[in-house]
């Protein structure tokens, strides 16, 4: 993902994502949002990649961040016939519709609130701090910036940082069993997930903090967790 050319828009009961596609992403984005939006849910992200020959994912939820296999199902239905008549990738494409999973792309600034207190890796699209890559635990928003207290800091320096949202590349959840824990018994709730105090999560020690594998998707497929390493 990238920085915009424009500023992204939202509807009225919609918070726009301050991080968004480019390219071929970015026009499949802009098809398929109204749709999503219509039916209640919101557009999370668009990736397009050769797995499969060519693939098409939306990752997609509701505005308290549930998301359902028949929700999957209905945006599939919605969104394949606007991809059909304007055509964006023009070739062959498996169409996949799932839900963020555990380790999400943080999109929204209030997905950097909602998740705060757990840990998270940053791209930034210009240097902040001397570095584009950022790893550490959310500690909200103040402003137009994120808050993240890094984990990986040398003795010298700064452990907080302010990263402006508009700079922000991508940026994710690292799955970690806290989170996981979380997640779940949330889910069995039936709530949108509610975070600990960022003090009773414990950090992971270096080098554990990866990703543990696929996530199932709608169709019961699984895709491989990207895992970007620290500079």
């Amino acid at each position: 993902m990238s920085e915009p050319t424009s500023e992204p828009t939202a509807a009225p009961d919609q918070e726009a994502r301050l991080v968004v596609e480019s390219g071929v992403a970015a026009r499949v984005a802009t098809i398929v949002e109204p749709p999503i939006v219509d039916l209640g849910y919101r557009l999370v992200r668009v990736r397009v990649t050769a797995q499969n020959g060519c693939t098409v994912q939306i990752m997609a939820e509701r505005p308290d961040g549930s998301m359902t296999v028949e929700g999957c199902e209905e945006i599939s239905q919605a969104v394949s016939p606007a991809l059909d008549v304007d055509d964006p990738v023009q070739a062959a494409y498996h169409l996949e519709i799932s839900s963020p999973g555990i380790d999400r792309p943080l999109v929204r600034a209030s997905d950097f609130e909602r998740w705060a207190g757990h840990l998270a890796k940053i791209d930034t699209s210009e240097p902040v701090a001397g570095r584009k890559r950022f790893r550490g635990i959310l500690r909200g928003v103040a402003g137009q910036d994120a808050l993240l207290t890094r984990d990986d800091a040398k003795s010298e320096e700064e452990r907080d940082v302010a990263i402006p949202m508009r700079l922000i590349a991508e940026a994710r959840l690292v799955l970690t069993d806290a989170l996981v824990t979380e997640s779940l018994r949330r889910g069995k709730s039936g709530l949108p997930p509610e975070m600990p105090a960022a003090e009773e999560i414990a950090s992971p020690k270096k080098g554990r903090g990866k990703s543990l594998g696929p996530r199932p998707t709608k169709a019961g497929k699984t895709d491989p967790q990207e895992d970007n390493e620290e500079e």
